[in-house]
């Protein structure tokens, strides 16, 4: 307890007389609010707190669905652990949802009762969540109730209180909470909640027949565009004013294509209008959605599926009518002003090539959310190109959720059973087995769905586990009804009519009155393994769940795009992704991030801390077995040429030329760290190996000089050398005109802060007088940058060698590329650096550290563990150590809590140590010790930078080697600077 109430008593002078004191998180009050962009939610707070407390007390006066759901992984696992929680609502205008309450009361270590404010003739508005872990308690009081806007995306101020279980204000609270919890009219839940659902289905009729009535008066009204809508229509008319005829829209899922297509026909006044898509389905599905926008001002027919309604100003069509000369010779190449193409990605197949060459309208239009799938794979004929790399408009998933264009989500990767193999050796017994339906349909019910039944789809890795999966099913009682589960498996062998029917069937009401065969019935869910990935709008499905590998982001994203459409009575869209030993799980947090970089480190911290930052009320959680299969994915994926040339021809369809490596950076297509990597040399280095057009050719000075730049400088980790390099490409840099006065200006311009000792460090890293390993020194024997001469003056002057590289301008050009990448990803990753030049939870290799601390030669290969030279002594940590490592480096280090870490130092170490003594007083002789952790040695070269820590405690203590001999050793507890961050401090530490 004694320490607890120092950490108080630090807390709370951080929170309110010093904010740059130094205290735990964990202590500190804190003002807590939504702000997706800083990482911040109310719900992450309640979940973080739910997560370390022994018990837990809520008083708040609503509570919904999309409250409760995203924290219905958390409950579980305090249920499992015995957590006690008591949590008081109210029946204060019959707002809180009966389902969500049924739900909170059928978790075992929950007890709800409600306050009946109807009775006590008072109003209940409480906001409060009690935690207790120990003798502390955390509470947070303020403006946010149980539900999914308050918690997630609304503006609310809350404070979060640390007290011990002697505080007055803690005192105050639980003895409020504890009347209102004992007060006559707080009621059990069992003799509640019957009178308040009949209540509330009366109350929620009336708001419904309500609204109903305040649409009739909205349809009124013209539709009109949303923000995405009018940003590609505003795109469009300068595409169109450039004199281009050919243009592509890119749209995630449910943002609106249709409508947008819509909206442009009729500002841009195009008369007569072919929208042609690849199901009947669907060209009655955009006809009713164009006729919204029309009205009546146009006439509208169908052409194909039956229908050949030839001679309306609209029309409709399938590219599998069109396509035969019967339909397609009806009209004149130039009979349409402008031309729609739904699910663009299509358009180089025969099919719709053949209608393309027979139409010349003033204007293409395609449309796709996936314009990198190409059906063809022949050279030169990708989706960009078709359409004159013309893009219109693009907006991505993460952009839709931030404007509000998609109903929000909530993912919850969960385990699969544990019998379930990898990629490879998928059992079907096992799949199809009474265990794993089972776990399926425990899952479904738990998570459960928004509105009055689930409406979902179960997307499968095969047809007959679909088939044999709905079979079983169906014969599978559902806990929500009481009945058996009606499903049905859809693949490709099913007819258009069969598949109208089944969506029809999913998407169609419950009704009592009605008698159902088990053929005309409502569907609970659609098994399916590819068929319903693109093309289908069925908006009412509330619950999606995945069964099958992640195979590819894109195809992930288009199954669960199927959930996202917006629906009356659909607040919310639950995604169960069952994760299993499977090698592509690290595609999984790639797609919900929309990060396509493949950059390992921004994949781990997605999955740590992706649910604070994910754009608008949706959320995302794995529990804690599917998070070590994605980061066992993460550690295990490869470098693979196949994989880097995707996403080379990628970028080069998308722009029609060569990518220089800043299209890579900017358009977010791949890390292009990721090529350097691969090659160990230069981006040149790849476009030689897998570029047939590029014909750069360079010395091998050049290209030693490339190699230089992109090994050590191109990370962007210290701008100083990059600034140098390129100053001495200006005009006159070979007259030793650059001095440090005008460096000075150009690190302030990147964001940098200038010290001479940084910059005499760089200049020796420039000169090559860093390097040391006798391998490095042969691979860059031919580099020269600097004139030695004019550097012995201070002054920076360009070297005759260097001089005569630059003739070569496409030298000169790959060159200045690469500073100017290692510059952009400096701005954006590593310019709020400390007073070390190393940003705080950043990655760097020992190499990286030995410049950064401007050591005078790079002792990176005789680091190892740590070393203690230049008055620094940086110590790196592998926090879980390989089982087959010595005895002997077998070190116990590990976190004792968020700001102390144990730390051994190497074997035949004492107390009367030279190196033992350095570090005991360091800090005292102005010398600094800096902490690095990396989670295992999967993880690479790069580790974590924790920031500066101090001895607090030291002993001398002993370690076994291999042969059994007692080896001495130091043993030092050593207090970081800044407690570790919570999401990092999980990852690490678990």
């Amino acid at each position: 307890m004694g320490n607890s109430i120092e950490e108080l008593r630090n807390g709370f002078e951080t929170a309110y007389i010093d904010g740059t004191v130094v205290s735990s998180e964990k202590y500190r009050p804190q003002f807590i609010s939504n702000n997706y962009k800083e990482g911040k939610k109310v719900l992450s707070s309640i979940e973080d707190e739910l997560l370390r407390c022994d018990e837990f007390r809520i008083s708040v006066a609503f509570i919904t669905l999309g409250g409760i759901t995203p924290l219905l992984q958390t409950l579980k696992e305090l249920e499992k652990k015995g957590i006690k929680g008591e949590i008081l609502t109210t029946n204060y205008l019959n707002f809180s949802e009966p389902k969500a309450l049924e739900k909170l009361n059928s978790l075992t270590n929950i007890t709800l009762k409600i306050f009946d404010s109807e009775s006590s003739g008072e109003g209940f508005h409480t906001k409060g969540y009690i935690f207790r872990n120990e003798e502390i308690y955390r509470i947070i009081i303020g403006s946010s109730n149980m539900t999914g806007g308050a918690l997630k995306q609304n503006y609310e101020w809350n404070t979060k209180i640390v007290s011990t279980i002697n505080g007055e204000v803690s005192k105050q609270i639980i003895e409020e909470f504890e009347r209102l919890w004992e007060s006559p009219y707080a009621i059990d839940f069992d003799d509640f909640i019957e009178e308040y659902k009949q209540k509330y289905q009366i109350i929620r009729h009336q708001r419904e027949s309500a609204k109903k009535e305040d649409l009739v008066s909205i349809e009124k009204y013209r539709l009109q565009p949303n923000s995405m809508q009018v940003g590609f229509i505003s795109s469009l008319r300068k595409i169109i004013g450039l004199g281009k005829n050919r243009a592509l829209l890119i749209s995630a899922t449910g943002t609106g294509k249709t409508y947008a297509s819509a909206f442009a026909m009729r500002e841009l006044g195009y008369k007569r209008v072919l929208f042609l898509v690849h199901r009947g389905q669907l060209a009655r599905q955009t006809k009713k959605s164009y006729e919204k926008v029309f009205g009546k001002s146009v006439t509208m027919g169908l052409v194909g599926a039956g229908y050949s309604e030839y001679d309306a100003d609209f029309i409709f069509a399938t590219v599998q009518t069109l396509n035969r000369d019967e339909h397609l010779l009806k009209y004149s190449p130039d009979h349409f002003d402008a031309i729609c193409l739904d699910e663009a990605h299509h358009v180089p197949s025969a099919t719709y090539q053949k209608i393309m060459n027979h139409f010349t309208p003033k204007l293409w239009l395609g449309m796709t959310a996936t314009p990198d799938k190409r059906d063809d794979n022949i050279e030169g004929r990708n989706v960009y190109e078709l359409f004159d790399h013309q893009i219109a408009y693009e907006i991505r998933l993460q952009q839709a959720m931030e404007e509000n264009l998609l109903c929000p989500f909530h993912y919850f990767g969960i385990t699969d059973i544990s019998i379930i193999g990898d990629d490879k050796n998928r059992d079907f017994s096992v799949l199809t087995c009474d265990e794993r339906v089972k776990h399926i349909v425990e899952q479904a019910n738990y998570y459960g769905y928004s509105g009055d039944r689930v409406k979902g789809l179960i997307f499968c890795s095969s047809i007959n586990e679909s088939e044999a999966l709905s079979e079983k099913m169906n014969h599978t009682i559902n806990p929500a009804t009481g009945k058996y589960y009606r499903t049905i498996a859809l693949n490709g062998s099913a007819s258009e009519s069969e598949r109208e029917e089944a969506f029809e069937r999913l998407a169609m009401f419950e009704n009592e009155d009605i008698s159902y065969t088990n053929n005309n019935g409502p569907l609970d869910y659609i098994l399916s393994v590819e068929i319903l990935n693109e093309g289908v709008d069925i908006v009412e499905v509330n619950q999606v769940i995945m069964l099958r590998p992640t195979q590819s982001p894109i195809v992930f994203i288009q199954q669960l795009g199927r959930g996202l459409r917006k629906a009356d009575g659909k607040e919310f869209t639950v995604i169960l992704d069952f994760i299993g030993n499977y090698n592509n799980n690290f595609m999984i947090p790639i797609a919900l991030s929309g990060d396509r970089t493949y950059n390992k480190d921004n994949i781990r911290r997605y999955v740590m801390e992706g649910g604070r930052i994910i754009p608008g009320a949706s959320t995302v959680h794995f529990d804690e077995v599917s998070k070590q299969k994605i980061f066992e994915s993460i550690d295990k994926s490869t470098l693979r040429l196949a994989m880097l040339k995707e996403k080379y021809e990628l970028l080069k369809d998308r722009l029609g030329r060569i990518p220089s490596i800043i299209d890579f950076y900017n358009y977010g297509e791949i890390d292009p760290m990721l090529f350097i990597e691969y090659t160990k040399e230069s981006y040149h280095s790849f476009l030689k190996r897998i570029e047939p057009y590029y014909k750069a050719l360079f010395s091998k000075e050049q290209e030693e000089m490339l190699a230089f730049v992109s090994q050590f400088l191109m990370n962007g980790k210290r701008p100083h050398e990059l600034l140098i390099l390129k100053s001495l490409i200006e005009e006159k840099a070979d007259q030793g005109v650059i001095d440090s006065v005008r460096f000075k200006a150009a690190l302030e311009a990147v964001g940098g802060t200038y010290r001479e000792e940084d910059y005499d460090s760089a200049m020796n890293i420039v000169s090559l007088a860093w390097l040391n390993s006798k391998a490095d020194k042969s691979k860059y024997e031919l580099v020269q940058w600097i004139d030695e001469e004019a550097a012995k003056e201070r002054r920076v002057k360009r070297a005759n060698a260097y001089a005569q590289a630059l003739l070569n301008k496409q030298f000169e050009k790959q060159l200045k590329e690469t500073i100017e990448f290692g510059l952009l990803r400096y701005k954006d990753n590593y310019k709020d650096a400390d007073d070390n030049n190393l940003v705080l939870y950043r990655k760097y290799s020992r190499k990286d550290v030995c410049r950064i601390l401007n050591w005078e030669k790079d002792d990176s290969s005789t680091v190892y563990g740590y070393r203690y030279k230049y008055g620094t002594c940086p110590i790196f940590v592998t926090y879980n150590k390989n089982e087959d490592i010595s005895s002997s480096t077998n070190y116990p280090d590990h976190f004792i809590n968020e700001q102390l870490f144990n730390w051994m130092t190497r074997s035949r170490v004492s107390m009367d140590s030279k190196e033992t003594q350095q570090i005991i007083h360091a800090n005292e002789n102005g010398e600094k010790l800096f902490l690095f952790i990396k989670k295992s040695d999967d993880e690479g070269a790069d580790f974590y930078y924790m920031g500066e820590v101090t001895p607090v405690f030291w002993q001398q203590t002993n370690i076994k080697n291999d042969d059994g001999d007692v080896l001495p050793i130091m043993n030092f507890h050593l207090q970081l600077k800044h407690a570790v961050r919570e999401d990092l401090y999980e990852y690490l530490a678990n």
